[in-house]
C-alpha cells in the first residue's frame, strides 16, 4: 500500500528547487517502490496487480504499461503486470455550472489537468503521448483516451454516477431536492459514462451514487446483473489465464464486462446505503429518488401500482 502523498495522480516527476517550493515525485515514487519490492519476493511473482482508487485509479492507467516496462528491463519478463482502476474513470464532460478556475474545487477537469500536468512535470505513456500533439497530452489523464492506447490488461471498477465526477461538474447534492436540469445532467452523465465503458474489455459499473468501492467493507456486496466484483474479478483472472493457453472465447458463466443499464442513480438494489448529506440519516431507495425530487408515489399512482412494485421494475430494466 502506497499513501497518495504527492497530490500529482502519480504522475510527477519534478524534484524540489529554487524555482520549485514543492517536490511533485508520483511516477517517479512508483518506480522507486518496485525496485524494493523484487528484493521482497516480486521477482518470483508471476502476476503484479497494480490496483488504485480514485486518483489512484487515474494512477493505475498511467503507470501499468510503465511498470511492465520496467520489469522487463530490469530482466523479469515473466511478470505478468495488470491494472486494477476504481474510481478514476474521469470524464471531460461539460460542467453543469461552468466557473472560473479559482481553487480545485471549482475548476473544471480539463482545466485542472492542463494546469496540473505542467506544475508536476506530468508523465504519461509513450503510446498515449503519440496520439496527442504536443501540450495536449493531458488528455491522457481521461480513461477513455488512454485505454485504448494501454498494453497490459487493465479492469475498469467505475459508480456511473461517481460523487467526484458530479463535484466537478458542479452538481451539489446538498440538502435541497435536485433541480430537473440537474436531474437531467445526472442521468446523462450515466449514460455517457456508459458509452465510453463499451469497449473496455473488463469492468464492472453499477449505477450507484457513490465514490470508491475497493477500500470500503460493503466492496463484496454490490452486484451488477446478479454478479458480484469479486466474482468478476475472478473470472477476469481465469480469463487472463485461459487467453495465455489458448486464446478460447471468453468463460460461459463467467462474465468480466459488466455495466448497469437502468437509467437513474441507485435503481441498483444492491447500491450501497445513502446518507442524507445534511441529516446523515440514512435513505432507502424511494426516499432517496424523492429527495432527488423524482415523485415515486405519483409516478406509481399514474400507472396503478404499488411505489415497489414500480421501483422493482425499473430497477430490473423492464
Amino acid at each position: 500500500f502506497i499513501p497518495y502523498c504527492s497530490s500529482d495522480v502519480w504522475s510527477g516527476a519534478s524534484s524540489k528547487s529554487e524555482k520549485n517550493e514543492y517536490a511533485f515525485m508520483g511516477a517517479l515514487i512508483i518506480q522507486e517502490v518496485i525496485k524494493e519490492l523484487v528484493g521482497k519476493g516480486l521477482s518470483t511473482a508471476k502476476v503484479l496487480l497494480l490496483a488504485g482508487s480514485s486518483a489512484g485509479g487515474t494512477g493505475v492507467l498511467l503507470n501499468v504499461d510503465r511498470v511492465a516496462e520496467q520489469l522487463e528491463e530490469m530482466g523479469y519478463q515473466g511478470i505478468q503486470v495488470r491494472g486494477l482502476a476504481d474510481s478514476g474513470w474521469f470524464l471531460d464532460n461539460k460542467q453543469y455550472r461552468r466557473t472560473d478556475c479559482i481553487d480545485t474545487i471549482t475548476c473544471a477537469p480539463t482545466e485542472a489537468i492542463r494546469r496540473g500536468i505542467r506544475y508536476w512535470n506530468g508523465v504519461v505513456p509513450e503510446r498515449c503521448k503519440l496520439q496527442f500533439k504536443e501540450g495536449e497530452e493531458w488528455n491522457c489523464f481521461f480513461g477513455y483516451k488512454i485505454y485504448p492506447t494501454l498494453r497490459c490488461p487493465v479492469f475498469v471498477v467505475q459508480w456511473l454516477f461517481d460523487e467526484a465526477q458530479l463535484t466537478v461538474d458542479n452538481v451539489h447534492l446538498t440538502g435541497q431536492p435536485v433541480q430537473e436540469g440537474q436531474w437531467l445532467y445526472i442521468q446523462n452523465l450515466g449514460r455517457e459514462l456508459r458509452n465510453t465503458l463499451k469497449d473496455v474489455t473488463a469492468s464492472f459499473a453499477p449505477a450507484c451514487l457513490s465514490h470508491e468501492i475497493i477500500t470500503r467493507n460493503h466492496w463484496t456486496d454490490i452486484q451488477v446483473k446478479g454478479t458480484s466484483l469479486p466474482r468478476a474479478l475472478h473470472c477476469w483472472d481465469r480469463s487472463l489465464h485461459e487467453s495465455n493457453k489458448n486464446g478460447k472465447a471468453p468463460l460461459k458463466g463467467c462474465p468480466v464486462h459488466l455495466i448497469d443499464s437502468c437509467p437513474w442513480p441507485h435503481c441498483n438494489p444492491s447500491c450501497p446505503t445513502i446518507r442524507d448529506q445534511f441529516t446523515g440519516q440514512e435513505m432507502n431507495v424511494i426516499q432517496f429518488l424523492m429527495h432527488m425530487g423524482f415523485d415515486v408515489q405519483k409516478m406509481a399512482q399514474q400507472q396503478g401500482l404499488e411505489p415497489s412494485k414500480l421501483l422493482g421494475m425499473l430497477s430490473s430494466g423492464n
